[in-house]
């Protein structure tokens, strides 16, 4: 009977203390620390999967290895699987990799569940492929599945490749036995398997409770060396705490090859699926989805998500073109300022950054010269969007100003810049990418820093300072009347 000793784990970076104190002395948070009951001895090595009809202490004999140069390693092109969704195989960086390990992490009832329900669905018309249940019974799945239209007559994916099988199909597990899944896992043989959540299941060499810091941390380490060791995609859901991060040690991060946050306002209907960390692509890319009545359905095109009404100018708006890893997107900022009615100004942003906000106010009362310090200012993006890059620095400032002067801005104009604190304008990354896609939604001219661009398909007014893009935004675009052609 193997020996049992208790320690205690922090449950907020899972750092180990043989005895309690207040005071977490890895991370410094207090109360965080847990009493947890593990074997000195265990009967079996982390990682080894057990089959039917052999010996849990049977091991094969290790061989021995030697290093090799990277020429030396043989080539093995291996073309991506395609999810279904071409949003979701845009932010894993062109599909999904074979053996890879994919985390997917949400605020409760945000739709992770029902996205990778679908995308298991549309898998499973070429590759077999499994759903593990973990927090729900087959027949609620069912029920949900029916819900949103999931069937076999609807799928229309029939393209095939070299992990297509004759019997591909969707196969439910209703299980938090880690040991269980492993065999099923070993048995079936599927291409991409779906784990619902990992803060469900439990690996029974450990004694603590599921959701804890070493169940979260061994059963993730587990399923990582089954995925590479039998080459199958997983998809791991995965809790989020109060502040919004993935719930559990931050070594679960670590281990898979991709983070994807998926994100969204309650009171909204699109959703935003956000790359954090990708191993086979880049990091930071989005893809947009939409909530309706039968499930997520993917929006190709997000720039007209996130732009206002374009007919009629108004007042304290501006339009910038941000980008999310290697998508331009278009968004439409709007901004407020109104004298105060307290001792000291409010300040309030909807998806731009607080203090960037604060600073560029600083600029234009300081540079600029308006004085800002004694009036409020709102400042939020259409649609949401969070938009945290400094290109959009100058679209800030412009809708301060032409709501400050209650002047509008040409709705067929773009502002793309980044405000430094002297008040000049500088120059973005992925310049010509975004007039392209500018120009193809219909824009006639951009103010950008000053530098050198090709035939992007519009007027391009290249400026240095924040006064001179101000100048030229706000010229000729009077209050807007009941007749709003007339101007100054």
């Amino acid at each position: 009977m193997p020996k049992l000793r208790s320690h205690f784990v922090c449950t907020q970076c899972g750092a180990d203390s043989p005895q309690y104190f207040g005071r977490c002395p890895s991370c410094s948070t207090w109360n965080t620390l847990e009493e947890q009951v593990v074997r000195s001895a265990q009967t079996a090595a982390i990682g080894q999967t057990r089959t039917p009809g052999k010996s849990r202490s049977s091991r094969s004999t290790p061989v021995a290895v030697s290093s090799q140069t990277l020429t030396q390693i043989e080539d093995h092109p291996q073309s991506r699987l395609s999810s279904g969704y071409v949003e979701l195989d845009r932010v894993l960086g062109g599909g999904i990799v074979p053996g890879s390990l994919v985390l997917i992490g949400g605020d409760p009832g945000i739709g992770k569940s029902t996205l990778l329900l679908q995308t298991a669905n549309r898998l499973a018309t070429r590759y077999r492929t499994l759903y593990v249940c973990a927090e729900e019974s087959g027949q609620q799945v069912k029920l949900r599945a029916q819900r949103l239209g999931i069937g076999k007559d609807e799928r229309s994916l029939t393209a095939q490749d070299e992990f297509s099988t004759p019997d591909a199909d969707l196969y439910l597990l209703p299980e938090t036995d880690l040991d269980t899944i492993l065999m099923e896992l070993e048995s079936l043989k599927p291409a991409v398997a779906v784990i619902d959540s990992i803060q469900a299941l439990f690996y029974s060499t450990l004694t603590s409770a599921p959701g804890s810091v070493s169940q979260v941390r061994e059963c993730t380490s587990v399923l990582m060396q089954v995925a590479k060791r039998q080459n199958i995609t997983l998809f791991i859901v995965g809790h989020v705490t109060k502040e919004g991060a993935i719930a559990g040690p931050k070594v679960l991060e670590h281990l898979v090859d991709t983070v994807l946050y998926f994100e969204g306002d309650r009171f909204a209907s699109h959703r935003l699926l956000r790359s954090v960390k990708n191993r086979f692509g880049a990091t930071h890319e989005i893809g947009v989805f939409e909530m309706v009545d039968q499930g997520l359905q993917e929006v190709l095109n997000p720039s007209e998500l996130f732009l206002g009404n374009r007919e009629e100018a108004s007042t304290g708006t501006a339009t910038i073109v941000a980008c999310e890893g290697t998508r331009p997107i278009v968004v439409e900022l709007q901004a407020l300022v109104s004298a105060t009615s307290y001792s000291s100004p409010r300040r309030s942003t909807t998806g731009i950054e607080y203090n960037r906000l604060l600073q560029i106010l600083a600029v234009l009362e300081k540079r600029v010269g308006i004085p800002l310090s004694k009036l409020d200012a709102y400042v939020a993006s259409s649609g949401g969007l969070s938009v945290g890059e400094p290109a959009a620095d100058l679209g800030v400032a412009v809708a301060v100003a032409a709501s400050f002067r209650d002047r509008s801005v040409d709705p067929q104009t773009v502002i793309i810049g980044e405000v430094g604190l002297g008040g000049q304008v500088r120059s973005v990354s992925q310049m010509e990418l975004r007039l392209k896609e500018a120009a193809k939604l219909g824009f006639k001219r951009a103010i950008v820093p000053k530098g050198t661009y090709g035939d992007v398909g519009m007027e391009v007014i290249p400026v240095s300072r924040v006064v001179d893009a101000m100048a030229v935004a706000l010229a000729g675009r009077p209050k807007q009347t009941d007749t709003p052609d007339e101007e100054e």
